[in-house]
């Protein structure tokens, strides 16, 4: 299992990316999985404890080495 994070992309682009993998065959929960977290930030000084980012899991080496070759 390999984890590959994308930064910044919005919702739609990371949706577009999921959507190209599915029409390569590719099936979630037997090839990759992904998780959206969106920005957090202090509630108190309003800084960043994190920024938007997107973790694809992949379940091998050679999906998550052409993923992020070709999407990064």
């Amino acid at each position: 299992m390999v984890e590959v994070k994308v930064l910044e992309k919005m919702p739609e682009e990371i949706m577009k990316i999921v959507k190209e993998l599915r029409s390569l065959g590719y099936q979630q929960g037997n090839h990759f999985d992904f998780t959206y977290r969106p920005p957090k930030y202090d509630d108190f000084s309003m800084d960043a404890v994190y920024n938007r980012h997107t973790v694809f899991t992949f379940y091998k080496e050679e999906l998550a080495s052409w993923f992020a070759l070709r999407f990064l």
